[in-house]
């Protein structure tokens, strides 16, 4: 790249409706550009200044580039999106990770391909359970590694950073390490209302922050507090107690567990708090479940264990349902602990720094796929109609949870039981307990061969 005095440019690039302006607006910083629902709001090239942590740039917003037409319009407005292009040092190509890549998607890949800049994929619209099949679809354009984010949301902008660094000159002297240390780590207390979820906070930071009680229902609204542990900074959020659907009747109580909800989505670890005298009722499976369905990092934490009698036989007995009921989480963290004496809560933070760990874990994709030639010898997967599936290649398209994308012949036709085989594999070799992981299955060739 020749070097020059104007500042690094970034151009915005994808069809119409996938957040190319949202992304725009979040990184300038302010509303500049429309957003709505109908397509081609965008027609015009903006340009604007941006910002992401200590990065700064020149950014360009450009029209959404539809199937091409004959009309003057919409010539006119690929001409102003190669312009931005060949304007540009990188460029970010942005999908919709819901509704995944079009044919149209393919030919503007392509096109980006041959002007030779360096390229990230963006997979928009990933905020919650959204975007995961969009994501497995965006690697099939053969571009790199996919990025999920939210514009709307302000998710995925730390991978986003990450990805820039290399490329983008940092205004900034800080450190990897210390901006990490900047960000706080979002963590979520959850559980059935009076279990001591406030107690544990209040004994976490050491004063009477939050108000507890023996009645439930004492917290209604999520209340964040930003803390801080042996110098990292935590950003703590309690919440409502979360009873079963069919006994919250009252609106104040469902706003509270709607509250709730909406807390873990944007949590990073989940500490789930049961009651250790009666523990793992069906609600507290509920909860567990919701929260690894929504990719969060997951701590159990058995509260009230110094009124437990027999310690072993209660956490054989938790371990053993945990087992049967939770497979999608198999060997997450269980700490017995007592909020209201403040037993064991450093242990309860160790576990919470390392699931967190594992949960922003990248496996290198040539050290997938050793892995995955080992395991397909030792269990090969099975046959079809007198024809065995063949795995060809696999690839991590996420962290936060660490999600793959596995490409294979007959990809829909493997068995949920071999997907689990795999899954079990990999928490054991790569070291991944208590974590959700997710495989999506793509029909097809390894989508980075002869790629120049």
């Amino acid at each position: 790249m020749s070097q020059r005095a104007s500042p690094y440019t970034i151009a915005i690039i994808g069809r119409p409706n996938v957040g190319k302006s949202t992304l725009f607006n979040r990184l300038v910083g302010r509303r500049v550009a429309l957003v709505h629902d109908q397509p081609g709001m965008t027609r015009d090239r903006r340009e604007g200044e941006g910002n992401l942590f200590d990065l700064s740039f020149q950014i360009i917003d450009t029209a959404g580039l539809a199937d091409p037409d004959t009309s003057e319009l919409t010539k006119s407005m690929m001409d102003q999106t190669l312009s931005a292009i060949t304007e540009s040092d990188l460029v970010l190509f942005v999908v919709d990770g819901r509704e995944g890549c079009t044919p149209y998607d393919q030919e503007l890949a392509d096109l980006l391909r041959r002007q030779k800049k360096p390229i990230l994929v963006l997979a928009n619209k990933c905020e919650g359970r959204h975007g995961h099949l969009g994501l497995a679809d965006a690697v099939s354009l053969g571009l790199g590694d996919v990025i999920p984010i939210s514009a709307e949301h302000g998710e995925g902008l730390s991978e986003l950073y990450d990805a820039l660094v290399p490329y983008v000159p940092a205004e900034g002297d800080l450190s990897e390490e210390e901006e990490d240390a900047q960000k706080p780590l979002q963590l979520a207390i959850v559980g059935r209302p009076n279990v001591g979820k406030s107690t544990l906070i209040n004994q976490l930071i050491g004063e009477d922050r939050l108000l507890t009680g023996d009645m439930p229902g004492v917290t209604r609204d999520a209340i964040a507090l930003d803390w801080e542990h042996k110098g990292r900074r935590i950003r703590l959020t309690d919440t409502a107690g979360m009873r079963k659907k069919g006994r919250v009747t009252v609106s104040a109580e469902r706003l509270a567990v709607m509250d709730t909800h909406r807390t873990i989505q944007f949590a990073e670890v989940v500490i789930v708090l049961i009651d250790a005298t009666a523990p793992l009722e069906k609600q507290d499976l509920t909860i567990v479940s919701d929260v690894a369905e929504e990719g969060r990092a997951l701590v159990l934490a058995l509260n009230k264990w110094d009124l437990v009698k027999d310690k072993d036989k209660q956490m054989k007995e938790v371990q053993r349902i945990l087992d049967i009921q939770l497979t999608q989480v198999r060997g997450i963290p269980c700490i017995p602990i007592s909020a209201i004496h403040g037993k064991n809560l450093d242990r309860l933070l160790e576990a919470v720094f390392q699931v967190y760990e594992a949960w922003n874990k990248r496996l290198p994709t040539a050290k997938l796929n050793q892995w995955l030639q080992h395991v397909v010898n030792q269990h090969p997967a099975p046959a079809v109609s007198g024809r065995r599936i063949r795995l060809k290649y696999m690839t991590q398209i996420k962290t936060r949870p660490p999600t793959f994308a596995l490409f294979a012949s007959q990809a829909g036709e493997l068995p949920t039981s071999y997907t689990r085989y795999l899954i079990n594999q990999m928490r054991k070799d790569f070291d991944l307990p208590g974590i959700p992981l997710r495989i999506y299955m793509r029909q097809g060739k390894n989508p980075f061969a002869d790629k120049g």
